[in-house]
């Protein structure tokens, strides 16, 4: 479905929102044939990056180690996985307050099609490269939010006014889940899951 959609996602979006809103499958079918590819790009992009290229900092080299990277590869794929159910569910719960109904299924479908772009550009992540990372995953972030704008009012079949705040409601608890995930890390990093230098 999403993966399907991913051309039209970067080239006509609008066209491809009615296509997605129309699309019927089970939230286990959204996870199993989208979610769950999608979410481990970054992952393992950023675990090749950090154990096999390394980073290049102030023309130092890092890399870590296997051991310790590998927890917090499957951290980075399960927080993602989490995310992904997170704004679904805020947007299937927030529905009702804009005068719209949709299915857990569908909010899980344009939630996935919302962060497709920041996936991808997690793919970036196999390169080590500060500024590149930083680049490729502020377009990919600022083509999310472009997607929320446009796919809410499409998909939740309500007007532009009423999408505009939902949209923005979703990407506060966007921005709230973020925060929470970048604060799961450090405390998980002060018990020793720091990564450490090979």
């Amino acid at each position: 479905m999403i993966l399907s959609h991913l051309k039209g996602l970067l080239s006509s979006p609008s066209s491809e929102w009615q296509k997605i809103r129309d699309e019927q499958c089970s939230v286990a079918d959204c996870y199993i044939q989208h979610v769950l590819i999608l979410a481990a790009i970054p992952a393992i992009s950023a675990f090749i990056g950090a154990t096999v290229v390394g980073w290049e900092i102030a023309e130092r080299s890092f890399r870590f180690t296997y051991q310790s990277s590998i927890p917090l590869a499957i951290g980075l794929y399960l927080a993602s996985l989490c995310a992904i159910a997170i704004l679904g569910k805020a947007i299937y719960w927030m529905a009702d307050t804009y005068g719209t109904s949709k299915k857990l299924s569908t909010c899980i479908s344009l939630a996935t099609a919302i962060t497709t772009p920041v996936f991808l550009s997690g793919a970036f992540a196999i390169i080590p490269v500060p500024w590149l990372i930083f680049i490729t995953g502020l377009c990919g972030l600022s083509y999310s939010v472009y997607l929320l704008y446009t796919g809410i009012p499409i998909v939740m079949e309500i007007n532009q006014e009423k999408g505009f705040l939902f949209a923005s409601a979703i990407l506060t608890i966007a921005l709230v889940t973020v925060v929470g995930i970048l604060a799961a890390t450090v405390i998980l990093w002060s018990l020793g899951l720091a990564p450490v230098h090979a």
